[in-house]
């Protein structure tokens, strides 16, 4: 399926209230969107036919709009409606979900104040975003860092955050990694190109504060499964040279779920018992064999 183009599949998406032939989703151009990076969107999975954390992924939509300074003009009651609508029609019980809001074409310019405000959603087919996950990913070092909070709207899943992303793991791909480790501004470990990330020393687990980056949902529920095992969980700065000190590595996002890495750089890392007892339950949870307050 990766092979097939996204422009050119059978099936629907839904499309500003009613639900247009896939091929014919289109947009304009010239739309603002597409120039200056005014969109935001989510990526979800479904399993068994049910949408993980929908609610809170259709919440925080409408955040990262309000963030982006524009509101979305379907209530997330109606994108829930959306999305289950489309995960229907689409006849699938395992998909990818992504919802994404943009401005138009109205007005082309920085300024785009009365540009309409669409929204979509696409459900379609996405195994593993790992091949062989489960024995560990190889990250290197990203070039670019994650922005200042007072230089960028890092809160939101805004889609001009992921232009470093894009060049990290570009860069990464074609030096034979898999994916690159982000530092922030201040020199700090953040995340991965797509997705957070978890440290494991003598049985406590590590992660940084998402000051700076968003603070993942799948990151989240990784939290509190942690917690529900007894497994002590620190959020707090970590700094690259503290690497060489930790036994396991994992990485955490709605595509990667979760994810074991097995080396970043010159330092290595075993897919120990805590990365596969989380990576088991997360599956468990999702795929309604685990039951958890979140």
């Amino acid at each position: 399926m990766a092979a097939i183009p996204y422009d050119d599949r059978d099936g629907y998406i839904w499309m500003d209230g009613s639900f247009v032939p896939w091929r014919d989703t289109k947009v304009h151009v010239l739309t603002h969107a597409l120039h200056y990076a005014s969109s935001v969107f989510e990526g979800e999975r479904a399993y068994g036919g049910k949408i993980f954390r929908s609610l809170d992924h259709s919440k925080r939509l409408h955040n990262s709009a309000k963030i982006m300074g524009f509101d979305i003009p379907f209530s997330v009651e109606e994108l829930e409606k959306a999305k289950k609508e489309a995960l229907e029609k689409s006849g699938l019980d395992s998909a990818y979900v992504r919802a994404v809001a943009w401005r138009g074409s109205e007005m082309m310019g920085v300024s785009a104040q009365n540009n309409t405000i669409h929204l979509a959603v696409a459900v379609w087919h996405w195994g593993d975003y790992f091949a062989d996950k489960m024995k560990g990913i190889r990250l290197t070092h990203a070039e670019w860092r994650r922005p200042a909070p007072d230089t960028a709207p890092c809160h939101a899943k805004a889609a001009g955050l992921y232009m470093i992303c894009t060049l990290s793991k570009h860069a990464a791909e074609k030096a034979g990694y898999q994916d690159a480790l982000m530092l922030d501004y201040r020199g700090q470990i953040a995340e991965a190109t797509g997705a957070n990330i978890f440290f494991v020393r003598d049985g406590v687990l590590h992660t940084p504060t998402p000051d700076c980056f968003l603070n993942g949902l799948t990151r989240q529920t990784t939290i509190a499964l942690a917690k529900a095992r007894q497994i002590e969980v620190v959020e707090r700065a970590i700094f690259p040279d503290e690497l060489a000190t930790f036994s396991e590595c994992f990485i955490t996002g709605s595509a990667a779920e979760i994810t074991p890495v097995a080396e970043i750089g010159a330092h290595r890392f075993t897919p120990g018992h805590i990365s596969l007892t989380l990576a088991e339950d997360y599956s468990n949870l999702c795929n309604g064999k685990l039951e958890l307050a979140l």
